[in-house]
């Protein structure tokens, strides 16, 4: 096996950790969540929010930013082939539709409601924050989730697929 091969192995399994995460937390969490009342749902987030800035989380979020490009760059050739172009286009998907809606959107509304002091809110306040975040955030999670779906399975077509060049020589 090739460098190239275990850094495509590698950029696999961190686009499939994130993609795994954000699917979950799609079909489970949010579900739950949403069925929480204002306050709750608030205080769940912002301890969510606060809680997934870890170590483990940083090496496959940042990770996948870092080893799909790197993965792609040990896969070109002059004559270009087709494990090159699907990766390129992962890199491209992963970090505008993942890594760039992630930081430009759902973060800033993350730190929006971090800085919101929930003990001393009116129950109409409370219902105020969370119409201004719940529906943004999740329509940029379910962005950022669909990106990162497309993205592995562009990954994992580069795994299997033969590194024939696409022009002829």
């Amino acid at each position: 096996m090739t460098f190239a091969n275990i850094a495509l192995l590698i950029a696999a399994f961190t686009t499939a950790l994130i993609a795994g995460l954000f699917y979950s937390y799609s079909c489970s969490v949010n579900a739950g969540l949403g069925k929480l009342p204002d306050a709750g749902y608030l205080a769940a987030m912002q301890s969510i929010n606060r809680e997934i800035l870890n170590p483990l989380f940083f090496m496959s979020f940042m990770g996948t930013l870092f080893l799909l490009p790197a993965a792609t760059w040990l896969q070109y050739s002059n004559q270009g082939t087709t494990r090159f172009y699907l990766l390129l286009a992962a890199t491209l998907v992963y970090t505008i539709g993942t890594f760039g809606v992630t930081v430009l959107g759902n973060v800033p509304l993350n730190n929006a409601l971090d800085g919101f002091q929930l003990q001393s809110s009116s129950a109409g306040l409370l219902h105020q924050q969370r119409e201004l975040f719940e529906k943004p955030w999740n329509r940029l999670h379910s962005i950022r989730t669909i990106a990162n779906a497309i993205a592995l399975i562009l990954v994992l077509l580069a795994c299997i697929v033969k590194t024939e060049t696409l022009k002829p020589e």
